[in-house]
C-alpha cells in the first residue's frame, strides 16, 4: 500500500505539473487520467480510510487556503459566505434526504439525510483554480473561498449527527442545533487562540526554518484537538489560518518569504494527490455497484445528481436578493444614526479609549464607514458562476467511505452510499468543471479593469501617506543624525535620503547611488534603510486596518518590500568590508 500511494502520488503531480505547464485546469485533468488509468487490470486498487483521508489531507488544504484569503474581504463577504457555507449545505442536505429517502425507501429517512449530508458541502479546489487562470474577480473568489472553507464544517457536523441517529441514538432537533452550537463555539475559540498563539512564536521566533516546520505541525494539532472535544475541527483550522494570514504583514520577512513557497508546494501535492484518489476509485465502485441492486442505485445517484444541480441556483439567488435587501436596511440604520449625532458620540468613545490603550490610528471616513454596510455586490453573472462551481470533492468520498463504520449502516446501504458519492463527485468535476470556463468567458464575469481602477486609486493614496510618514521619519532621524555626527555629514544623509524617494520609481539608480556614497557606518545605513521599510509597512497595515486598502494589494506592496529588504540583507552579507 505504501508503494502505490508513493506512485499515486508521483502520477499525479507528473499529470498536474502538465496541466500547469499548458494553462489546463489540474484537477480536472488529474481526475480524468486517473479514470482512464483506473481500467489498466494492472493497477491495483487504492482504498484508504476514509477517517485517514480527512485528518491527514484536509487539514492542510484548509489552513494553506485560509491563510491565502483577504481576512478583510472574508469579513465584508460573510454574510454571503455565511448563506453559502451553512444555509445552503442545510438546504441540500434535506433536499438530496428527502427525494433519496423516496426513490430508494430502504435507506431510511435518517439514512437519506446522512447521504444528503455527505454530498452537500461542493469542494472549491478546483472552482479556485479554474477561477485563478481566468481571472476571476476577487469578489467572486472570496466568496468561492470563503464558502468552501466553512461549509466543511457544518456538512460534518451534520453527517455525525444524522450517523448517531442511524447508529440507533436518540437526537433531538434541539439537541442537534445545540450538538452544531458546540462545535461552532469550540472550534473557533480554539482556532483563534491557537492563531494567536502561532503568530506570538512567529514574533518572538526569527528562525524561518523552525518557524516553518510548526507551521506544517498545527493544523493537524489544532484538528485533533477541536475533534477531541467535540468541536468543529475544520472551523478551527479555518480561525487559525485567518488569524496567522491577517498578523503576517507583522512578522519578518524572512518567515513570509519561506513560508509562501512551502505551502504552494503542500498544495500542489496534496490537491494532485486528492484528485488522483478520486479518479481511481472507479474499479471499486464498480465492485460495490455489482453487490446491490443496480438499477436501483443507478436511479439514486441520476435523482441525487438533478438535485445538486438544481438547489444551488435555486437558493443562490433568492439569497443575494435577501442579502441587498438586509444591506439596504442596516444602510439605512445607520445614515438614521449619523443624522441625529449618536454615531458619532459613540465613535469618539471609541477613538477616546483607542487613544488611552495607547492604539489611536486613523478614523476612517463616512464614506468608507457606509462601505463596510454594504454586501459586497454581486451582479446576476457573478451569481452564476457561482451556482454552477458546485463540484464535489474529497470530502465527500472520504464521508461516505467513513460512514460504514461510523453509522453501522448495513452492506447494501453503505455500497449506495459510497457508489453515490462517487458519481456525483466525478460527474460534478467533469460537467461543471469542463462547463465553467465556457460560462465564465460567455458571460464574461472575468473583466476586473473595475477592480483594477480601484486598485490605482487606492495604491495612489496610500503611496501618498506613505511618503507623509516617511518624510517624518527622515526629519527625525535626521536630527538624530546631527547629534551623533555633527553637521558636516548632514549633506550625506541628504543625499542618502533622496533615494528613498524615488527607489519605488528607479530601484536600480538608487542602487548605484547608495553604493557610491561613503558610509559613516554600515550598521547605521541598514538601520536607517530598514527604518524607513517599516515605517512603510505600518501606514499599508493601518490602511488594511482601516478598510482603505485592499489586501490583496497591501500584500503585493509587502511582498516587493520584502525583496528590498532581502536585498539589503544580501548585500550586507556579501559586500566589502566596513571602511
Amino acid at each position: 500500500m505504501d508503494a502505490e500511494i508513493f506512485y499515486v502520488l508521483v502520477g499525479s503531480v507528473i499529470v498536474a505539473a502538465v496541466a500547469r505547464w499548458r494553462g489546463w485546469p489540474a484537477p480536472l485533468l488529474v481526475t480524468v487520467v486517473a479514470l482512464a488509468v483506473s481500467f489498466i487490470p494492472a493497477v491495483p486498487n487504492l482504498r484508504i480510510d476514509g477517517h485517514v483521508l480527512l485528518t491527514l489531507v484536509l487539514p492542510p488544504l484548509l489552513y494553506s487556503a485560509s491563510l491565502d484569503v483577504s481576512f478583510v474581504s472574508f469579513r465584508r463577504s460573510l454574510p454571503q459566505i455565511r448563506r453559502l457555507g451553512i444555509g445552503l449545505v442545510v438546504v441540500t442536505t434535506a433536499a438530496v434526504g428527502l427525494v433519496a429517502w423516496l426513490i430508494m425507501p430502504s435507506l431510511t429517512l435518517p439514512g437519506a439525510l446522512l447521504l444528503g449530508a455527505i454530498v452537500a458541502p461542493p469542494d472549491a479546489v478546483s472552482a479556485a483554480a479554474i477561477g485563478r487562470r481566468l481571472g476571476l474577480p476577487r469578489r467572486v473568489m472570496t466568496v468561492l473561498s470563503g464558502e468552501s472553507l466553512i461549509n466543511d464544517a457544518t456538512s460534518l457536523t451534520l453527517y455525525r449527527v444524522f450517523a448517531a441517529i442511524v447508529a440507533g441514538a436518540t437526537v433531538t432537533l434541539g439537541g442537534g442545533i445545540g450538538q452544531f452550537a458546540v462545535a461552532v463555539v469550540v472550534g473557533v475559540v480554539i482556532g483563534v487562540v491557537a492563531g494567536l498563539a502561532m503568530h506570538q512564536l512567529r514574533m518572538r521566533i526569527s528562525d524561518p526554518v523552525v518557524i516553518g516546520t510548526f507551521g506544517l505541525l498545527a493544523p493537524f494539532g489544532v484538528y485533533g484537538i477541536t475533534e477531541h472535544l467535540q468541536g468543529s475541527g475544520v472551523l478551527a483550522v479555518v480561525a487559525m489560518g485567518l488569524v496567522v494570514g491577517y498578523n503576517a504583514p507583522r512578522t519578518s520577512y524572512a518567515t513570509r518569504m519561506q513560508e509562501a513557497p512551502i505551502w504552494l508546494s503542500a498544495d500542489f501535492l496534496l490537491e494532485s494527490f486528492v484528485f488522483g484518489y478520486i479518479g481511481l476509485q472507479l474499479p471499486p465502485v464498480l465492485a460495490e455497484l455489482g453487490a446491490t441492486q443496480v438499477g436501483g442505485v443507478l436511479w439514486l445517484s441520476a435523482g441525487v445528481f438533478v438535485v445538486v444541480l438544481l438547489v444551488r441556483p435555486l437558493f443562490v439567488y433568492p439569497a443575494s436578493a435577501w442579502g441587498e435587501f438586509w444591506s439596504r436596511l442596516k444602510l439605512r440604520q445607520f445614515e438614521r444614526a449619523l443624522a441625529s449625532g449618536e454615531f458619532q458620540k459613540r465613535s469618539d468613545a471609541v477613538a477616546e479609549k483607542q487613544r488611552r490603550a495607547g492604539r489611536a490610528g486613523r478614523r476612517p471616513s463616512e464614506e468608507e464607514l457606509r462601505e463596510r454596510f454594504r454586501e459586497s455586490q454581486l451582479s446576476w453573472r457573478d451569481n452564476a458562476v457561482i451556482s454552477w462551481a458546485g463540484m464535489r470533492g474529497v470530502v465527500t468520498l472520504a464521508t461516505a467511505l467513513a460512514a460504514a463504520d461510523l453509522a453501522g449502516l448495513e452492506t447494501e446501504a453503505a455500497h449506495a452510499i459510497v457508489v453515490v458519492a462517487f458519481l456525483v463527485t466525478v460527474g460534478t468535476l467533469l460537467l461543471q468543471g469542463l462547463t465553467l470556463p465556457l460560462l465564465i468567458k460567455g458571460l464574461g464575469v472575468a473583466d476586473v479593469s473595475d477592480e483594477e481602477e480601484e486598485d490605482r486609486r487606492q495604491l495612489a493614496q496610500v503611496r501618498a501617506r506613505t511618503r507623509e510618514a516617511g518624510k517624518v521619519f527622515l526629519d527625525e532621524k535626521r536630527t538624530a543624525w546631527e547629534r551623533t555626527h555633527g553637521v558636516a555629514s548632514l549633506g550625506w544623509f541628504d543625499r542618502f535620503a533622496q533615494r528613498f524617494t524615488r527607489v519605488e520609481r528607479d530601484t536600480a539608480q538608487g542602487q548605484r547611488d547608495e553604493d557610491s556614497m561613503p558610509r559613516p557606518s554600515r550598521d547605521e545605513l541598514v538601520g536607517l534603510s530598514k527604518g524607513w521599510l517599516q515605517v512603510r509597512r505600518d501606514v499599508l497595515i493601518s490602511e488594511r486596518d482601516a478598510g482603505t486598502l485592499n489586501e490583496e494589494v497591501m500584500r503585493e506592496l509587502i511582498h516587493a518590500m520584502d525583496a528590498e529588504e532581502l536585498a539589503l540583507d544580501t548585500r550586507m552579507a556579501t559586500g566589502p568590508a566596513e571602511r
